[in-house]
């Protein structure tokens, strides 16, 4: 990765605190008074924020997470609200700094998102050799690795990003496709030994880097760490009895129609889906390499004529399956992209236009995976199960108000009912 800017290494744990749900205490909040008998002198106040740190510091607890919602049971004959979840593979701040720019598009439009972060963007290259791949040498990867100065905007990112009420997930390491080692060809043992290596590259970039005095990941982890797409979406069915294993509690690796999702093997499957292509008899996923390869084929960058078409294409396509649920079943929409300039950088356009077109109108919750997996795991199975009876752009023919309007089973415990944060 391309460098883009990098962050002093004295930056404080303190701004960690500024930042979360509970400031750090700064001052003395005694009163002055009428003068009195003598008093004792006052005991230390409780700490106003808690910030452990853990391992070489590269992580640490700083409390729950801000801004995030707390999930609602759906109430009798309530339409559900339009779910939209923008997703990023191999996400990682470098010279183009796309990161931080959809960080800001998202919080400028009540949104927050997932990041797959790629494992091997938080080692640099000269620690290279520390990866040891599934069926690959020592050192291999097909991304690359990173720099000190990468790693440091990365971590600026993802700190940022988590402390808004953003997800950070997966997108393990390498990245290698297809045949001769790549991540289909991989055993369950292989697929929990690269998710590990994963944890391992971001709970210890402090080491590899050198950068001990920076400010760590606010967050733990191997808490935080619940859901992954894979790379090519290959590999699925060894990585989702691997990742069941290590708790994770959603799968993004497959392809779907607009219908209400399932579990699979114990696991949300929230896969992106198939949504109309604008000039085609066909539909199309939604990614924008996708569109990509059905546009300029296998070169990422095209005839600049047609760049402006092109992201229009893509633009477009995600409208008509946005619509299509919106106004029908209202199936969660689950749109996946890269931090990349391919054709001009158009698919870039298309996706911050999408975000601005639908982030904000009624009813409609742009939200992380993490935040619809909890909204799922809070609603009655049997309006789940009631939901999925309805097929693609499918709306009640007699209404929502009828359609569920039968009585819910109780909450399972511990799901609270209270209504979504709005930022």
């Amino acid at each position: 990765m391309a460098p883009a800017h990098r962050i002093a290494a004295g930056t404080a744990i303190a701004a960690v605190c500024a930042a979360s749900l509970a400031g750090c205490s700064t001052g003395d909040d005694a009163r002055e008074g009428a003068p009195g008998p003598p008093k004792a002198k006052p005991a230390a106040p409780a700490p106003q924020s808690v910030v452990r740190l853990i391992g070489d510091g590269s992580t640490a607890y700083t409390g729950a997470q801000p801004h995030l919602p707390r999930p609602e049971r759906l109430k009798p004959g309530q339409k559900p609200p339009q779910f939209v979840v923008f997703s990023w593979d191999g996400a990682g701040e470098d010279s183009q700094k796309l990161f931080s720019h959809f960080r800001a598009v998202a919080k400028a439009n009540n949104a927050t998102m997932t990041y797959f972060l790629s494992g091997v963007y938080m080692l640099p290259n000269h620690r290279r050799d520390l990866y040891r791949p599934p069926q690959h040498s020592p050192g291999r990867s097909d991304i690359g690795f990173n720099d000190e100065e990468g790693i440091a905007a990365t971590v600026k990112q993802l700190r940022l990003a988590w402390l808004e009420g953003n997800e950070i997930g997966t997108h393990f390491n390498g990245h290698f496709c297809g045949s001769g080692g790549g991540v289909g060809e991989w055993s369950v043992e292989e697929w929990k030994d690269e998710i590990t290596q994963a944890k391992k590259f971001v709970k210890s970039w402090k080491t590899t880097t050198g950068m001990t005095r920076a400010a760590p990941l606010p967050f733990d982890y191997d808490k935080e760490l619940i859901g992954a797409r894979t790379p090519c979406l290959e590999g699925r069915k060894n990585f989702i009895k691997a990742a069941r294993e290590l708790g994770f509690r959603y799968d993004s690796s497959g392809v779907n129609n607009q219908v209400w999702p399932t579990k699979k093997a114990g696991l949300w499957d929230l896969s992106m889906q198939l949504v109309p292509f604008p000039g085609h008899s066909y539909e199309q996923l939604t990614m924008d390499y996708n569109f990509m390869v059905n546009q300029s084929g296998t070169t990422t960058q095209g005839d600049p004529a047609k760049h402006d078409f092109w992201g229009d294409q893509m633009r477009d396509g995600l409208l008509k399956g946005f619509y299509r649920a919106y106004d029908g079943n209202r199936a969660p929409l689950i749109i996946g992209n890269h931090f990349e300039s391919w054709n001009g950088g158009t698919y870039m356009r298309a996706v911050e236009d999408v975000v601005e077109a639908v982030c904000n109108k009624p009813d409609v919750r742009c939200v992380s995976f993490r935040q619809l997996a909890d909204w799922l795991d809070a609603q009655d199975p049997a309006t789940l199960k009631k939901l999925r009876t309805l097929e693609v752009g499918e709306a009640p023919k007699q209404g929502w108000a009828s359609f569920l309007s039968g009585r819910p089973a109780p909450a399972p415990k511990g799901v609270p009912g209270a209504p979504a944060f709005k930022q």
